[in-house]
């Protein structure tokens, strides 16, 4: 994940819930930290969550996002 520091990742949650942000910082439990982070829906839509902290024991994938 340290290739992943200033770039967008995506997160999905257990419940199936994904959101992406600008991944800032983690700790050795996977923690993340996210700034300008968005839950995305599944019909593509998105909600604005600003900078959050996810707890690792709810991350079920994390995904760097194509640039470009």
């Amino acid at each position: 994940m340290d290739s992943s520091f200033g770039k967008t990742v995506l997160l999905v949650l257990k419940g199936g819930k994904t959101i992406r942000g600008l991944l800032k910082n983690y700790d050795i439990y996977l923690n993340v930290v996210l700034e300008n982070a968005e839950e995305v829906s599944q019909d593509g839509k998105s909600r604005d969550l600003g900078t959050i902290v996810v707890r690792g024991d709810n991350i079920v994938i994390v995904s760097p996002v194509a640039q470009g």
